[in-house]
């Protein structure tokens, strides 16, 4: 089920999230709840949770029936670590 998480992902969810500079990977799967990261401009967005839900969720569920439900992992990604190393060191 994981890869086809994974596709679903890649080929339906990420070229929306793509229209803001985003994405979205996996981060969890059990009993059939998908753990979800969004990165890049996606990430910490305030509409975060909002997306996932009409996006990802949707888009999940509709296309793997054995997805029970799907949700946000606001755990700090390695994105926004790197983003604010660069605006400390006062890059762009």
């Amino acid at each position: 089920m994981e890869d086809r998480i994974n596709k679903v992902l890649e080929e339906l969810v990420n070229p929306i999230l793509g229209e803001h500079s985003g994405g979205c990977v996996m981060t969890g799967l059990e009993d059939g709840v998908v753990t979800v990261r969004l990165v890049g401009g996606c990430s910490g967005c305030p509409s975060a949770q909002i997306t996932t839900e009409e996006i990802v969720k949707e888009l999940l569920m509709e296309n793997i029936p054995e997805v029970k439900d799907v949700k946000l992992d606001t755990s700090v990604s390695d994105d926004l670590i790197e983003m604010a190393r660069k605006l400390m060191r006062g890059e762009r």
